[in-house]
């Protein structure tokens, strides 16, 4: 076997964007640059790592079976840099945060001073539903996760945030109106898409208050959500982290209703067994240092 690191990255790209094009703009490459690595890469196996069907690429079974392998190599070799540069006094390396939606208003505020501390230290963070966010931890294709809701079924290390508190909202058109639990399934009520937890907690609570409503909107983020509040189209059961400043201008208003809000933790989690880089440990010790001084200073 003759292959590169380089090869090795690209195949990986090409395999999780199903695509050379969309591949090659990820990459910052030209296509014909990623096509001849691939070929180069399938030139060290008899066996096809994709196949093209019309015009869409498909990766193989073989191929998913690589690119599995692809992970590893590239983990290991990452912490091969990383350890030596530890030992230059120098902490490098990247770090992957997967995060459920409405958690983008949360962590940030918890990367800032450790990226000003450790400025060749590499962030990519991926927001998306927690379904999504928990096959990422499955699958081991993230170092951490900032999840409001504990998966089941996952061992996981976890580190304690902070609350994260659900409000019924709505516009302020709505201010004057006396909503209560009995009347409020005559208005239309806004949810967010299958597999939020955000949603499941929206959903577990109508159901304990047996609020059946007559009106349904669904849509696929906070701040869609946030957005069809704003403007008046129906009420929705939201965190109040994503409404800072929506309420200041008075924009949207809560509303009092037996039983919120609803509280749960914001918790940063990662895989029991994970050998962790040089740069996500000092991750983790920089979290337990600072956490309360961020929440404090940030979220009081």
């Amino acid at each position: 076997m003759n292959y590169t690191l380089h090869q090795l990255n690209v195949f990986l790209k090409i395999y999780e964007k199903k695509s050379i094009t969309k591949a090659a703009e990820e990459l910052h490459l030209t296509q014909p640059a990623v096509s001849i690595q691939l070929k180069r890469l399938q030139e060290q196996f008899e066996i096809p790592l994709t196949e093209v069907i019309g015009r869409q690429l498909y990766i193989t079974d073989f191929g998913n079976r690589v690119a599995e392998v692809c992970k590893s190599i590239l983990r290991e070799s990452e912490m091969l840099s990383s350890t030596i540069n530890e030992y230059k006094g120098l902490l490098t390396g990247s770090i992957k945060f997967s995060i459920v939606s409405t958690g983008k208003y949360v962590m940030p505020y918890f990367l800032e001073g450790f990226m000003a501390k450790y400025p060749n230290v590499g962030i990519t963070m991926d927001v998306s539903n927690k379904q999504a966010v928990v096959e990422s931890l499955v699958k081991n294709d993230t170092d951490f996760a900032l999840v409001s809701v504990l998966p089941d079924l996952i061992l996981l290390n976890t580190i304690e945030l902070m609350e994260n508190k659900l409000y019924l909202a709505g516009s302020k058109k709505y201010q004057k109106e006396k909503i209560t639990k009995n009347n409020l399934s005559n208005y239309t009520l806004i949810y967010r898409e299958k597999g939020s937890a955000t949603r499941n907690a929206m959903e577990r609570y109508l159901e304990r208050q047996v609020v059946t409503p007559s009106k349904k909107m669904t849509l696929v983020s906070n701040e869609a959500v946030k957005q069809a509040v704003k403007a008046g189209l129906g009420l929705s059961i939201m965190p109040l982290i994503g409404l800072k400043n929506e309420l200041a201008n008075k924009e949207i208003v809560l509303f009092d209703m037996p039983h919120l809000p609803v509280i749960t933790n914001w918790n940063l989690v990662y895989n029991k067994g994970k050998q962790l880089t040089p740069a996500a440990k000092a991750f983790v010790d920089y979290l337990e240092e600072h956490k309360d001084k961020i929440v404090k200073e940030q979220f009081n």
